[in-house]
Parts: C-alpha cells; sequence; structure tokens
C-alpha cells in the first residue's frame, strides 16, 4: 500500500516476527519495528527503582497509594536499547502508527510508547485481528486514537496486582516460608487445586456389585445378534451406582433407597437367573441431534490442545503467537465465540468444496458465548484470510508443532459451520424372574448415527479419559415389547468409587473461566506461575498440589478469605470492566481496595474491613505460624494426632507425643519461616515425606510405612562393644544409621526396609582399618562419593564393589595400591528408557541419569526432569514438549574463563591484600545489617 507522497510512517508492532510480517504487506514509505513487548513496568526490585525516589515511603510499591496511586514506571534494562532506537526513528518520520494487539494489554503498550517515546509528530492507533494484507492495508486506512479507558483498565489491574502481591506476600515469607508469592488471581487457582486434593484426601472407596449379562435374540433380523445389559433394579428397588455413596465416609447416602450388592450378592443372584427366560419390556426410541461447537477461544484452545495434542497452555499459546504472527491464525487472545461475514463465507466454501452441500445447513451459524465478564471484541480464533487454507496446503510451511495446532484450528472452524449430527437413540428394559422369585430388570441404551454432519470434520475430546466419543455408536438388535431373549453369559461386576479427578491445566483453566477470573491473556501465565512457585507439580497431565500450597492457603482461608474469595475475585473482573467501558473511575476502584473508603466502587466487605492496607498489618499479630504450617492428617489408633509440618528443608511428618496437641502451639512459637525449620521444637517422632509423594497418598497405611519402615527413626538393636542403641534415621541426604556420636549412611544397595542390625554395625565400623603397610601407614576401606575405595596416605585405590570394602584383605589393598592409576574412561551407561522419535523433531529420544538426576535428551538438548516425574511415568509429549522450551531459549551461553589474578610478589602485599578485603566484607556486613529489608522478589498476579 503507497504512502502518501514524501511522507514516511513508523509502525510499531510488539514482536519481530509480526513486524517481518507485517512489512511485506506496507509500501515503500513504512518503517516497521518491534517494541519487544511491554516498553515499562513498575520497578522489579529495589535496583529499579530511580535514585530520586529510592526515599519514598512508596517506593517500595512502586505506586504512591496517597496521591491518587499514581505509578512509577520504569523503562525494563533489556528494552533500553530498542526505546533509543525507536527514539531515534521516531524523530526521522512523519507520522507513527501504533499496531500493538488489541486488547487491554496492548492498548496499554501503546499507550506506554508515547509516553515513552514522546513523539513530536502525529501517533495514531491502528488494530487488525488478522495479519493479511487486506486487514493491515484496512487498518491503516482506517486508524484511531488510543482508548484511554481500557489504558485506565489495564493500569488499575496492574497496580491492583501490585497491591496485592506487594502486600500479602511478605506475610507469607514472615509466617511460611521466604521468596513466597501471593496474587489476585495466583491464589485463587491454588486454591481450587487444594481444594480438590482436600476431596481426595477425605475420600473412601465403596464397593458395589452388578451384573452385567450378555443377551441374544432368537432369530436375529437387522443389527447384532448379541448385545449387553446391565442389571438396574431388583423387586422394584434401583440398584446402587457410585453416586449413591458419600464420598468421605463410602456409606450409601440416606434415604437413597437402593439396593446395594455386595460380591455374594451379586454372584449368588447371577446363578439364581442361570437359565431363566429374559423378556423385553419396554423400547423407547428417540431422535438424536447433536449440534457443532462453537469455534475456539482462548480457554477453549487451550483445554483441547491438552487433551488431543497435550500441550501445556503455555506451549499452546506459544505455537498459536507463531501462527498468528505469520499470518496463519487470527488473534488467539479472545474470550469471543464469534466470527465475521467473511470467514463465515469462507467456511461454508470450504464446506461445499471438501464435504459436498449437504453438510452446510441453510442458513449461517452464529454463536453465543457463555464466558462470565467476557470483555474482548474480537473473533473468534480462526484460519485467517477470506480463503482458509487447508492443512494440507500449509504442511510444509509449518512445523510439526504448529501443523498439529493449525489443524485443530481449522478442523474447529470447518466444524462450527457444518450441519448437525443426527441418528437415532433407544433405551431398552429387559426383566427376568430368578428361581427365588425375585425380579431383576436389565437395562441397555444404543446409539446409530444416520447422518454424522459435523462430526466429520471434528470430534471435542473429554477430560474424562473413559468417557465415550460422541462419533462413536452403540448398536442394539431390532427389539420389540415382550420379545423373548436368552442369556449367554451372566458375569458378577465389581466397583469401586473414585475420588474426583485432579485437575488439568485444561479443566483449570475451564474452571477459571466458568468463575469469571482471570482473561485469556492470563491463563497460560497463571498455569506456568503456580508450579514455577512451588504450589503444584505436574505428574503426566494431573496438577497436585503441594503442601506448601496447603499452607499458603490455609493461611488465607483463615486470616484472608475475601482475597481468595471465588466471587470477589470475580467482582473485581467486572468492575475492572466497568473501568474499561468508562463507567467507573480507577482511582475510586483502588481507593476502597486498598484503604477502605466506601465512596468508591471497590468490594464493601474489604472496604468495611478497612481496606487491604489495614488487613494485612492489624491481622499479622494474630496469625500463629506453627499452626499456619501444621497441616493434619488424622489420628492413629494410638490416639496421636499425625500431622504434615511445612519446614525449611521440606514437609515432614509429625506424630504427637501422647497427650501433645501437634497442630497447635503457643503464638510465640515460630514457624519454618520464622526459624524453626525441621530443627526447632520436640513435639513427637518425625519421618520425612519421601519426594512426589502426592497428599492424598499419605494414606494411615503409607505414614505407618514411613514411620516405622521406610526413613522414620527404627531401633535396630544395642551394639554388642558399646551397650549403645543402633537407630536407623532418615536425614536430609538419605537413610542413616547412628549409635552414640557414631553415624554412617546406607548404601547404594542397601535398603531402610531389610537394613538388618549386623549391617548396620558394618556401617558403624566405616572408615574399616584393614591393616598396617610395612611403611606403617594404615591402610583403610571406606564408601566415598564416587563409591568404595581403599586408601594409604594419600594414594586411593577403587573397589570395584560395595562388599570389598568388608572383605579386602591387606595383601589385596597393597596389591591394589601398587598398581599404577590408570584413567580409564567409564564406559557410558546404558540410558534409563528409550522413548522413541520425538514428534516434533523426529530426532530418537532417551532418558539418561546425570549427576543432577535423571533428564531427557534428543543427543542435542537436554532438559532435566522437573519436581515431581519419574522416568517411568514420562510422556513422550511431555519430554518434547520439554525439548521444544530449550530449543526455543537457545544453546546456553559460554561461561568467561575467569581472568587468574597476577600473583602477589611479596608476602607484605599480600597480607595487605587480605586484611583489605576482610575490612571490606566486615563493612559491607555492617551496612547490610543496617540497612532496610527491600523486596527481594516480585509477586506476580
Amino acid at each position: 500500500m503507497p504512502s502518501n507522497a514524501g511522507t514516511t510512517r513508523l509502525v510499531i508492532v510488539e514482536s519481530p516476527a509480526k513486524a517481518k510480517t507485517i512489512s511485506g504487506y506496507l509500501g515503500p514509505g513504512y518503517v516497521v519495528e518491534a517494541s519487544f513487548g511491554h516498553v515499562r513496568d513498575l520497578p522489579r526490585n529495589a535496583a529499579d527503582v530511580p535514585a530520586k525516589y529510592k526515599g519514598e515511603p512508596w517506593a517500595r510499591l512502586g505506586v504512591d497509594v496517597d496521591n491518587g496511586f499514581h505509578a512509577l514506571y520504569v523503562v525494563s534494562p533489556d528494552r533500553k536499547q530498542q526505546i533509543s532506537k525507536l527514539v531515534k526513528l521516531a524523530k526521522e518520520v512523519d507520522e507513527i502508527f501504533l499496531a500493538t494487539d488489541e486488547d487491554r494489554e496492548g492498548e496499554a503498550i501503546a499507550w506506554h510508547l508515547v509516553e515513552t517515546l514522546k513523539p513530536k509528530v502525529p501517533v495514531k492507533r491502528m488494530v487488525f485481528h488478522e495479519i493479511t494484507k487486506p486487514a493491515i492495508q484496512a487498518a491503516v486506512a482506517n486508524p484511531r486514537e488510543i482508548d484511554r479507558d481500557l489504558v485506565d483498565a489495564q493500569e488499575a489491574r496492574r497496580i491492583l496486582d501490585r497491591l496485592y502481591g506487594y502486600e500479602v506476600s511478605p506475610v507469607l515469607w514472615k509466617k511460611v516460608m521466604p521468596k513466597l508469592s501471593a496474587g489476585r488471581v495466583q491464589s485463587v487457582a491454588t486454591r481450587i487445586v487444594v481444594e480438590r486434593e482436600r476431596q481426595r484426601m477425605a475420600f473412601r472407596s465403596a464397593e458395589y456389585w452388578d451384573i452385567l449379562a450378555t443377551l441374544a435374540v432368537a432369530k436375529p433380523g437387522e443389527g447384532p445378534r448379541t448385545f449387553n445389559a446391565t442389571l438396574v433394579a431388583l423387586n422394584g428397588d434401583r440398584i446402587a451406582t457410585g453416586k449413591d455413596f458419600e464420598p468421605t465416609t463410602g456409606r450409601v447416602r440416606a434415604g437413597a433407597g437402593v439396593v446395594h450388592l455386595d460380591e455374594g450378592g451379586a454372584r449368588g443372584l447371577a446363578a439364581r437367573l442361570a437359565d431363566r427366560p429374559f423378556t423385553v419390556t419396554r423400547v423407547e426410541e428417540k431422535p438424536y441431534r447433536r449440534r457443532p461447537y462453537a469455534p475456539f477461544i482462548t480457554s477453549t484452545l487451550q483445554q483441547e490442545a491438552a487433551r488431543k495434542l497435550r500441550f501445556s497452555s503455555q506451549q499452546t499459546m506459544r505455537t498459536a503467537q507463531r501462527l498468528y504472527e505469520n499470518g496463519y491464525i487470527t488473534y488467539m487472545r479472545t474470550d469471543s465465540v464469534n466470527l465475521s461475514e467473511t470467514a463465515i463465507a469462507a467456511a461454508r466454501r470450504q464446506i461445499v468444496e471438501l464435504y459436498g452441500e449437504r453438510s452446510v445447513p441453510p442458513e449461517p451459524r452464529r454463536y453465543t458465548g457463555k464466558v462470565k465478564n467476557a470483555q474482548e471484541a474480537h473473533e473468534a480464533i480462526r484460519p485467517a484470510g477470506d480463503n482458509f487454507r487447508t492443512p494440507g496446503e500449509v504442511a510444509k510451511e509449518l512445523s510439526a508443532e504448529e501443523f498439529k495446532l493449525y489443524e485443530l484450528i481449522w478442523r474447529r472452524t470447518i466444524a462450527s459451520q457444518m450441519t448437525d449430527a443426527v441418528g437415532s437413540s433407544v433405551s431398552v428394559r429387559i426383566r427376568a424372574v430368578s428361581s427365588a422369585q425375585e425380579e431383576a430388570d436389565f437395562g441397555a441404551t444404543g446409539k446409530t448415527i444416520t447422518d454424522p454432519g459435523f462430526l466429520r470434520a471434528y470430534v471435542e475430546s473429554s477430560d474424562d479419559e473413559n468417557a465415550e466419543a460422541e462419533d462413536a455408536e452403540r448398536r442394539l438388535p431390532t427389539l420389540v415389547k415382550d420379545q423373548p431373549l436368552t442369556a449367554d453369559e451372566l458375569a458378577a461386576q465389581g466397583h469401586h468409587t473414585q475420588p474426583p479427578s485432579r485437575y488439568t491445566e485444561a479443566s483449570l483453566v475451564k474452571a477459571l473461566e466458568e468463575l469469571g477470573i482471570g482473561r485469556p491473556s492470563t491463563y497460560a501465565s497463571i498455569m506456568q506461575t503456580i508450579q514455577d512457585r512451588g504450589y503444584v507439580v505436574k505428574r503426566g497431565q494431573a496438577m497436585i498440589p503441594s503442601f506448601l500450597a496447603f499452607a499458603v492457603i490455609g493461611l488465607m482461608e483463615r486470616h484472608y478469605p475475601r482475597l481468595i474469595d471465588y466471587d470477589f475475585t470475580a467482582s473485581m473482573e467486572n468492575e475492572l470492566d466497568e473501568i474499561a467501558g468508562g463507567d467507573h473511575a480507577a482511582v475510586d476502584f483502588l481507593t476502597s481496595f486498598y484503604f477502605g473508603s466506601t465512596n468508591g466502587t471497590g468490594d464493601q466487605a474489604i472496604a468495611h474491613a478497612g481496606g487491604l492496607k489495614k488487613l494485612v498489618t492489624e491481622n499479622l499479630s494474630e496469625i500463629d505460624a506453627r499452626s499456619v504450617n501444621s497441616i493434619p492428617l488424622f489420628t492413629d489408633d494410638e490416639g496421636r494426632e499425625v500431622v504434615v509440618r511445612v519446614g525449611r528443608y521440606g514437609p515432614y511428618l509429625q506424630r504427637a507425643l501422647p497427650g501433645a496437641v501437634s497442630g497447635s502451639a503457643p503464638a510465640s512459637a515460630p514457624a519454618s519461616g520464622e526459624g524453626e525449620g525441621e530443627e526447632g521444637g520436640s513435639q513427637g517422632d518425625r519421618a520425612p515425606i519421601p519426594e512426589g509423594l502426592a497428599p492424598d497418598e499419605l494414606t494411615p497405611e503409607k505414614v505407618h510405612e514411613l514411620f516405622l519402615g521406610g526413613g522414620g527413626e527404627r531401633k535396630l538393636g544395642d551394639d554388642p562393644s558399646t551397650g549403645e542403641p543402633i537407630v536407623l534415621k532418615s536425614g536430609r541426604f538419605g537413610p542413616y544409621v547412628a549409635s552414640g556420636e557414631r553415624k554412617s549412611s546406607l548404601l547404594r544397595s542397601q535398603s531402610p526396609d531389610s537394613l538388618t542390625l549386623e549391617q548396620a554395625l558394618q556401617l558403624l565400623r566405616l572408615p574399616r582399618l584393614i591393616g598396617v603397610a610395612p611403611d606403617g601407614a594404615e591402610v583403610v576401606a571406606n564408601n566415598g562419593r564416587y563409591g568404595p575405595y581403599v586408601k594409604r596416605g594419600d594414594e586411593f585405590r577403587s573397589l570395584d564393589s560395595e562388599d570389598k570394602m568388608f572383605t579386602v584383605t591387606l595383601d589385596e589393598a597393597l596389591a591394589l595400591l601398587a598398581a599404577p592409576k590408570t584413567r580409564q574412561r567409564r564406559a557410558a551407561a546404558p540410558p534409563l528408557r528409550e522413548m522413541g522419535n520425538d514428534p516434533l523433531t523426529e530426532k530418537p529420544l532417551v532418558i539418561k541419569d546425570g549427576r543432577f538426576g535423571p533428564y531427557v535428551t534428543d543427543g542435542e538438548f537436554n532438559a532435566s526432569l522437573r519436581r515431581g516425574q519419574t522416568p517411568e511415568e514420562l510422556t513422550l509429549e511431555q519430554a518434547s514438549e520439554m525439548l521444544a522450551e530449550k530449543r526455543a531459549k537457545g544453546p546456553a551461553p559460554k561461561k568467561k574463563a575467569a581472568k587468574k589474578a597476577a600473583p602477589a610478589k611479596k608476602t607484605t602485599a599480600a597480607k595487605k591484600t587480605t586484611a583489605a578485603k576482610k575490612t571490606t566484607a566486615a563493612k559491607k556486613t555492617t551496612a547490610k545489617k543496617a540497612a532496610p529489608k527491600k523486596a527481594t522478589s516480585t509477586p506476580n498476579e
């Protein structure tokens, strides 16, 4: 598109990839440059605060709360060079177009660019939903002004999150553990995961039985000869199913009015029904119709990419960003299900080409969003352009993961404009009378799809892995009332009720969306933040909360319940929407939230409590740190309360002494964040919790095992030479035996469960004196970092097995020590597991054991397994995702070799240097002690 004669325009976008694509659509006279995302933000730490503000009492927050919540913005250090470049370009052009994303965040970036560049030429805002030539040309031709209401809403959100994080996080530092963070959305997301785990911990399984009958028709007509039916009622009373049991007791719900069959009852009834006639008592047939799904929005894209492609939320958004910036899809952060008229027309044309005219409904489909607090005015996520490119047409241009995601988006978009899937469903009841005159009713359902409609293009997945696919058919024979049937087989079936499933990233995003919490642009970052902070660990796709998360959420539930209340958090989103719409002032909202003024729009419960500031300062002394860091589990058979303590070195079990209450302590008792850790207090015996053990796996049986056999303190016997007890313990570095002042770690080949007194005595005698060499030097055997060895003076030689430490003779040891040292390269250890080829690169992936634990590698990039992951459970998709993240970061920068300091020429000079260093270090230490504490980490949203 040619510029006006003699006019030069600077177009600023967010990313270089976006800049490259857009520059190809604009003619001469346009300079397209990237801002590399956000250019300014609140100070991340004390070092970012400009010198002239360092003395201000509000500098720590970066927000002057006493003067209209004025924000102190600073240019990010890694953006300064690019800003200088943009400033220079702004002086050389006649006009500036700000082409950042069209949402609140993009609007704020545009405003920050104006505030930072301070241009002397006209500035216009250009917006678009897709990066195609027609869309870019239309955006240049129809610019607008910066929307200050959207900017105010985004600025209010950023300040709100800073106030929340910087006021609440220090409470966690003092009462739980240093360097923790709280956040308006982060903490609520963590609470959701913790509440689900609590339900699993409280769950008690129940067993119930029914009968599966394989029934046959005498004269098969249309359909199969046999089909399955399940026992549903006995003598008119319904047979109990999983929904009829209380999840916390495993008992049948009061008033359920059902028959609870056990194994004996089910097998006995099956025997009494053998060889009895079966008769159809009811046949109900209904038409089946299923409408297609709406096009993707951000949350549904993340959910389906997780289910179908096993992508994390971050991976999905990172891939979608590349597809958007290179012109393949529309903007990927949206909660709108609308499609433009041109998009609908493109989809309908393509459906006719690929599936025929019968697959297109007479009228275009239009969808209404169900997302609470939906705000964005974008289209749904769809293929870009007025004519969609099929996956086959773009396959050679995209990476493997880009292709998979594009195909998913294309299929969903096409399916959304196709005809309904239609067919019929049938429900059948069958009765048999047992030899004991019991009336047993069986039920069966069938589904036949006569026209799959949209299911030809797309079938949505479910979070329930056992759920039946929507395009699956269950065909029954043609049956009529009173038709006789025979039973080929009657099998008693046992079932167990299951605890509620853990959240996956996909289902957690869905839960947040349904509650109206968070926004499309924040879901992926929230998923990552709660994992980075150690609140949640992924095991496969499941999200498991840590005990640290239990402690943090427990504190907030007891002392700041409103701050993690679902309705309250959603109401703040509503108020931010009102600011974006120009209906409320940001200052009033922030004042009400922070100071408690009831004149503004802030939440009244917080306002009546005196606001956030008063809430977190006045209640601090009421928080019993020890109680907060204690998570009660149960009371054992001996009446001892068992709790999990969150200590500075990780969680551990503690069992109260008789008569002691382990879950409480005097208000003055310190928590792990205040100096107690694992060493403080003496409330009973302890046992470490193995890394990777989920909270709901701490059953009474498992706890008993940890205390008695798996690492808790256990007496093995007495040392016959000293009379002192020999005790098996577990410490930070694994199990060990102790007797008096002597301690010794277990060998790699030894297990705490099977360790004997004789083995413990051998360990406690290490290092073992083998004898004295002819030169008078002692020869000893011991176990070290690199395995067993023998030693004489400074000479070491390795032993080929741990057993040799206890059996090697003096002559054998001397022979080893006399042999020359050989620097034989150790044979490479075999991989722990071969995983197959990476779906993205086709390179073979293997898991190896490294110095810092297991890691997955493709031969070029390595990625350590994350906390809670095991080589056995790691999936190929997870490994591929981990390596993709490593590739995206690029190779690690090589460390420069440190320059060697010139040796001191004189002893006196060396002494002076050492003394000077000591003096400087002492001054620094004194200065640190005198200086007031400042935030050392930035709490996130």
